[in-house]
């Protein structure tokens, strides 16, 4: 059976959230599914809103969408996140888990590097081993 696209959302979603727990932060979820974060992980004593996203691997790179996308009378409206509404994206590849801070992030996409570039180019370039959650993580104690 083939997993439709909700379905493969809540998969990435469960994903990321057992990566948090098994480093033995606590999360929290809100009622209903009204808020612009998809969980809160609690990191030593201070709260982090996490929004999911499922990505997929293209050119040598993990590919994600950063916005969200709603249908109003027929019309699709796109809405790029914020500081203010979220402190990072996550995605779940490969058996890893991904954590990038919102700011990092385009407006509708963004993407992390498997491998260098061919040209050798760093300049704007997000290498995915430097977003692993055990690597953000440390960074935020």
């Amino acid at each position: 059976m083939e997993l439709n696209t909700k379905q493969l959302g809540n998969v990435t979603e469960v994903s990321v959230m057992l990566e948090f727990l098994k480093l033995g932060y606590n999360i929290l979820t809100p009622y209903g599914d009204c808020e612009r974060y998809d969980f809160v992980a609690d990191i030593n004593g201070k709260f982090y809103r996490i929004q999911v996203k499922t990505s997929r691997e293209k050119d040598g790179r993990i590919e994600m969408n950063t916005a969200s996308t709603n249908y109003v009378d027929g019309k699709c409206i796109h809405h790029s996140y914020t500081k203010n509404e979220i402190d990072f994206i996550a995605t779940f590849y490969q058996n890893k888990c991904y954590l990038i801070p919102v700011e990092l992030c385009g407006n509708r996409g963004t993407s992390l590097r498997l491998i260098p570039t061919k040209n050798n180019q760093t300049r704007g370039v997000k290498m995915a081993q430097n977003y692993e959650l055990e690597e953000v993580v440390k960074s935020l104690s």
